[in-house]
């Protein structure tokens, strides 16, 4: 899969294409693939890199939602416990089980959380991931040596899903080119035509690297931008009212040692209402999320002072280790595209289920959700453009299809376990060219020959497109993937035919970027 590759199926279409989809995050490619796969003819246009906003910066879970199922949503609980059994069955080299541990302080938390967790395993069903139990004081200990055990009277163990976001979009997006699909990123959509009847029609979009322009008439044209959504339904009509609300959330990134087992925690009450998460993510200790209502959703959003304050405090209630701002190796911050919800201000309170929103334009959008539900909400969108554009009535065959990259022991390969079958040519590059599988830096596991697969196969264009999202390298140590972009920029230049200007421009662009991604750098807006 390449760009120049994806160019061409662009130039030689000469028709209209089925559907045309705005957004290369976890929608947009869901979407893709659900439309490809069905037999539609399928355009999805990125102004980034795939993956660039909310969908690579996850809490990395593929989980039902334990606190939903507090607020009595039952209905998204269950679709979400689905969902997750068959993004398992389907992406196996991605997608584990990982024992959460709810730890106790006081008397009736476990009997109170051991009946929840019980009812989310029966909600659960045949797509279970394991059983919940209640865990004494030295169970509780042994899977989580580093808990603060001042007060500590046991625990509850349930399980639940990780993943690696990025990396499962991209290979979602190599499923989508694999059933036909022609995907796009660098390519701004500028404008929204209109048939003489008024209704959407087609897109105006241009290509960032070249500055080629195209006019794209398509069936139907599906808005799947997440917090830009209302920009784009501007396009067509300037006067749209807003539709989302959306709200922040961080992480911080710690080593290994402040979580060493192989367990997570979740705390299920914070002081600001949320779920928060210590989770073991690539070798590194993972701490989130918060919740904050923002005026403007940005492609490179930066923490609050405050966020990252709250973040170390609620931590340092429950670990005996207690992290400080000096241990932080990579704090990384999401946007939650939340659809308005009347006057309510409090982001916690709005829906996390999907909407699909026309417009009088007959501009479909889909927001709202979360990774857990994108097959699901691809869907509904898919079913629902189908039958305003009146294309043929195609069934959905998501729930079956193996994701790129799908094998059964992917841990057989190790270090390369997320590429899944992909490792093997990982493995012949190294073979061919021994200078390609030394660890780029000692801090982080990357060779050369993954950016070498991520330039040639992945569509990676940018040094930031290979340390972000191709490799995880940015969000795991952002000191340490600055050192190593020059090396990555060479790799590049090499097989990108980039000068030295262009080389240099490119490593001092990443390394602007990963200001956002230092805790020295973080500053409130």
């Amino acid at each position: 899969m390449t760009r120049a590759e994806m160019l061409a199926r662009l130039r030689a279409s000469n028709g209209v294409w089925d559907v045309a989809v705005v957004g290369g995050g976890a929608t947009g490619v869901g979407i893709a693939v659900d439309a490809a796969s069905r037999g539609y003819q399928v355009l999805l246009l990125e102004q980034h890199d795939f993956g660039k906003g909310t969908s690579s910066r996850s809490t990395k879970l593929v989980h039902g939602g334990v606190r939903y199922l507090e607020q009595g949503n039952i209905a998204l609980v269950m679709e979400a416990l689905k969902e997750r059994g068959i993004l398992r069955q389907n992406a196996p080299h991605l997608v584990s089980n990982l024992a959460f541990v709810v730890p106790n302080y006081d008397w009736w938390e476990a009997p109170f959380y051991g009946l929840g967790l019980k009812v989310y395993n029966v909600l659960a069903g045949k797509y279970g991931f394991g059983h919940s139990e209640i865990l004494s004081r030295d169970e509780t200990l042994q899977r989580l040596p580093t808990i603060n055990p001042e007060g500590l009277r046991g625990g509850v163990v349930y399980y639940d899903g990780q993943f690696d976001d990025a990396r499962l979009l991209i290979n979602l997006v190599q499923t989508a080119a694999e059933q036909g699909a022609t995907l796009l990123n660098y390519t701004q959509v500028t404008g929204i035509t209109k048939g003489a009847d008024g209704f959407v029609d087609g897109l105006v979009a241009r290509d960032l690297e070249s500055g080629e322009s195209f006019e794209i008439k398509a069936q139907a044209v599906i808005n799947a931008t997440g917090p830009f959504s209302d920009g784009v339904r501007q396009l067509a009509e300037p006067d749209a009212p807003k539709l989302i609300a959306p709200s922040q959330g961080i992480h911080l990134v710690f080593d290994r040692t402040f979580l060493p087992g192989d367990s997570a925690i979740m705390v299920p009450h914070t002081s600001d209402g949320r779920v928060m998460f210590a989770i073991p993510w690539h070798d590194h200790t993972l701490v989130g999320t918060t919740d904050t209502p923002i005026e403007h959703a940005t492609l490179e959003p930066r923490p609050f002072e405050h966020e990252i304050d709250f973040i170390l405090e609620t931590a340092s209630r429950y670990l005996h280790k207690v992290p400080t701002r000096a241990d932080v190796l990579s704090v990384f911050v999401g946007i939650r595209p939340l659809v308005k919800s009347g006057d309510s201000k409090l982001t916690s309170a709005l829906s996390r289920d999907h909407t699909i929103h026309i417009d009088a334009s007959g501009l479909l959008t889909t927001t709202g959700g979360k990774w857990t539900t994108y097959r699901h909400m691809a869907e509904d969108t898919v079913t629902q453009a189908a039958e305003l554009a009146r294309l043929p009535e195609r069934e959905c065959v998501t729930r079956t299809l193996n994701i790129h990259g799908y094998h059964q022991n992917a841990e057989r390969f190790g270090a390369l376990e997320i590429y899944g079958a992909d490792a093997w040519a990982i493995q012949d590059l190294m073979r061919s060219d021994s200078t390609l599988s030394a660890k780029l830096h000692p801090a982080l596991p990357y060779t050369g020959a993954e950016v070498v697969w991520a330039v040639r196969t992945e569509m990676a264009r940018t040094i930031e497109d290979v340390l972000a999202r191709r490799l995880r390298a940015l969000f795991l140590n952002a000191s340490a993937a600055v050192q190593i972009a020059p090396a990555v920029g060479a790799l590049m230049a090499r097989e990108l035919g980039w000068d030295a200007r262009r080389t240099q421009q490119d490593v001092e662009d990443f390394a602007e970027t990963a200001k956002a991604y230092q805790i020295e750098s973080a500053t409130a807006s």
